[in-house]
């Protein structure tokens, strides 16, 4: 499997088969495309029959891209943990997290409990979730 990108930022598609890309047109499998739309969240989509036909839907998600508004994707992380307890955006973000050795999550269990969870329970902006106190402290999502 060998991507093709096109212009930065736009995406890429290619085919899950092992034949070289120069053999590409002449095998049955569809195309499939890759790109990241203004969430920011990679997404692939499949079942492209030709060349072409991925091009076009890859220009098509940059062009909607290009005209969503800059804060699209502020507004869009915003609608989702803005309801969010920062204990559960903290697992959720530690669930996440590849490659952490046993110590890292010892040290980083220890940051949650002793220093974040017992500053931002105290406060009153504990009950307005992660985004409204990100807001208050000037901090980007």
């Amino acid at each position: 499997m060998s991507a093709t990108a096109l212009v930065r930022g736009v995406g890429s598609f290619f085919k899950e088969c092992g034949h070289p890309r120069s053999r590409w047109s002449r095998r049955p499998h569809s195309y499939k495309i890759r790109y990241r739309p203004a969430a920011g969240k990679q997404v692939k989509e499949s079942g492209f029959a030709t060349q072409d036909k991925a091009i076009a839907r890859l220009t098509e998600v940059c062009n909607a891209k290009k005209g969503a508004p800059r804060r699209q994707a502020k507004a869009e992380r915003i609608a989702r943990y803005r309801a969010m307890r920062f204990e559960e955006y903290a697992a959720r973000w530690k669930a996440g997290q590849r490659g952490l050795g046993p110590a890292s999550v010892v040290h980083l269990e220890s940051l949650l409990s002793i220093h974040l969870l017992p500053l931002l329970a105290a406060g009153r902006e504990h009950r307005g979730g992660v985004a409204t106190l990100a807001d208050r402290r000037g901090m980007i999502l």
